[in-house]
């Protein structure tokens, strides 16, 4: 049995482009590449052969985990969730109490988790307790320095 992946919308319409894409577009330049390669003569010793013949592999093999992330996709329905509590698909804004660094980002699955454009995985340690807790309440995370306590600003779609 499959693992549900967990996606926004944002998330779904980013991982179909990239799919239609390598589908439509790149799959027709490497093998135009591979044919190319072919017309040169002996493919044994052929480095341009062989390094199409890897990309074409690269390729069917992101395409085939593109089409497994599609098919068992859970797509996030924002009217769904409610923002009393922090869940996949909200937006969080925290504040480091030690620092009192304050922090804003989004939890997402783990397929589209990206720190540098503050999105976080519900898997990651700050994701996982941070998951329904309430504004006000704190999260302990422990850290490889010890534990870091965040609390919850706020909540939001």
């Amino acid at each position: 049995m499959s693992q549900v992946i967990l996606l926004t919308q944002e998330g779904h319409d980013k991982i179909v482009a990239e799919y239609d894409e390598l589908v439509t577009v790149k799959r027709k330049e490497v093998a135009e590449r591979i044919k190319e390669a072919i017309s040169y003569g002996d493919i044994s010793e052929n480095s341009e052969y062989d390094s199409a013949k890897n990309e074409q592999a690269e390729l069917e093999d992101r395409i085939m985990k593109l089409e497994n992330m599609m098919r068992n996709a859970k797509i996030i329905d924002h009217s769904e969730i409610s923002d009393d509590r922090v869940n996949v698909g909200l937006n969080v804004k925290i504040k480091d109490k030690a620092s009192g660094e304050v922090i804003d980002f989004t939890i997402v699955g783990s397929t589209e988790a990206d720190p540098f454009e503050g999105k976080i995985s519900n898997e990651s340690e700050v994701g996982k307790q941070l998951i329904g807790k309430q504004v006000g309440d704190v999260a302990e995370v422990n850290v490889p320095d010890g534990t870091v306590s965040y609390e919850v600003m706020r909540i939001y779609k």
